[in-house]
Parts: C-alpha cells; sequence; structure tokens
C-alpha cells in the first residue's frame, strides 16, 4: 500500500522519539513557543560551540528538576579527551521532559527534585576557563536553587570555579536552550561539550 506524501509531510512535524529512560510519557504534538517573561544567563559560560533550539515546558507547567548527562572516566579513557557536562534535561511539572541540544558523549545521571511543589528558579555554572596548554572542558557542573531556597547540586565534576547566581525567575523556570561544542566541529580536536545554557522564565 502506498502512502500518500502530503499525508506524510502533514504528519511529519508530530512524530517524536521516546526517551525510554525514565521518561513520564512521551508527547505526540510539538510544545509551541511560549511567552516569556525574563531569561537568565550568566557570565562565566564557555566560549565555543553552537546555540541550539530553545525548549519549553507546555503552558502553565514549569521545570521541577534536572539530570544532566556527564562524561564518564571511561569516556575519557576512550576518546583521550574531556569534555564533562554534555546535556542538561528538565522534568516539567506535567510530566514531561526538555532538553534543548546535546553533546554525542556521556551518560545521563539521576533526576534531582524541588521538594514538594516546588520549582526551579534560578542557577549558577561551575567553568573551567581555556587554557594555553592541555585539556579544555569549559562548563562542569550546574547548581539550582529552587523557590523554597533549596539547593540542588548536579552530578558533574568540581573542575573550574564556580560563578554567581543567575537573578532568579518571579515564578519559576519554563524553558532552556544549551550552547554545545560537538566532535567534528571546525577548528578544534579539543572538544569540550556543553560551554553555556541559558534558562527562560514564565509567569502563565
Amino acid at each position: 500500500m502506498k502512502l500518500n506524501f502530503s499525508i506524510i509531510v502533514t504528519l511529519t512535524p508530530f512524530l517524536f522519539s521516546c526517551y525510554l529512560w525514565e521518561e513520564a510519557y512521551c508527547s505526540t504534538s510539538p510544545v509551541p513557543l511560549r511567552e516569556t517573561s525574563d531569561t537568565l544567563s550568566v557570565t562565566n559560560g564557555g566560549k565555543w560551540g553552537k546555540w541550539g533550539r530553545a525548549e519549553f515546558c507546555y503552558k502553565g507547567a514549569y521545570a521541577i528538576g534536572f539530570k544532566l548527562k556527564v562524561q564518564s572516566h571511561y569516556d575519557r579513557r576512550i576518546y583521550k579527551d574531556d569534555t564533562t557536562l554534555n546535556a542538561i534535561r528538565l522534568r516539567c511539572s506535567d510530566g514531561h521532559h526538555i532538553t534543548s541540544t546535546e553533546g554525542k558523549r556521556g551518560d545521563w545521571k539521576f533526576f534531582k527534585f524541588c521538594s514538594g511543589k516546588h520549582l526551579l528558579k534560578e542557577f549558577k555554572l561551575r567553568v573551567s576557563k581555556p587554557k594555553l596548554f592541555g585539556d579544555d572542558t569549559a562548563a562542569n557542573n550546574i547548581m539550582f536553587r529552587c523557590t523554597n531556597g533549596n539547593v540542588l547540586h548536579g552530578d558533574g565534576y568540581n573542575w573550574g570555579e564556580e560563578g554567581r547566581w543567575s537573578p532568579p525567575c518571579r515564578k519559576g523556570i519554563c524553558g532552556l536552550q544549551t550552547k554545545v561544542h560537538q566532535p567534528g566541529s571546525l577548528g578544534s580536536m579539543d572538544i569540550t561539550g556543553l560551554n553555556d545554557v541559558r534558562f527562560f522564565c514564565c509567569e502563565d
């Protein structure tokens, strides 16, 4: 049986692959851009890579937890190159997960959540400065503060220096966008993975 090409074209934007590990359920429709009230950023992010697409929780939902994709010691022996932090995934209050650009190396760690019904509201990065010689890693870890004041530490490495806290969202974080340096990036054999991230605030 032949499929109508116009039907395939119509359905393609609505087909999403599911993450099988720790996903509450999978979306069958695209998440539209939300009206944001603010963008959170920090000043110590890494300089390499490109910004990926911004991803958002559904309207009315906010980030309640996160997990990191981190390169293991075993991976570093294989590639002979440290990238450390490669991706950040947020769990939204409605059960969906969102991830912007994802580095190819590393393994996903476990989710960490704000307690009760509290939301993620601000963050800071731990970043290694560029080296004249040696292996660059850029962003190595992240910390979040919840709306009740509790601080959640990521499962990255404690290399480099912690920057300052970003400004807080008035209500909560609803989206993210990551800057990632990928293998094969022009002009470098030293891949650094995730370099920087910005988060979006919503109030709807």
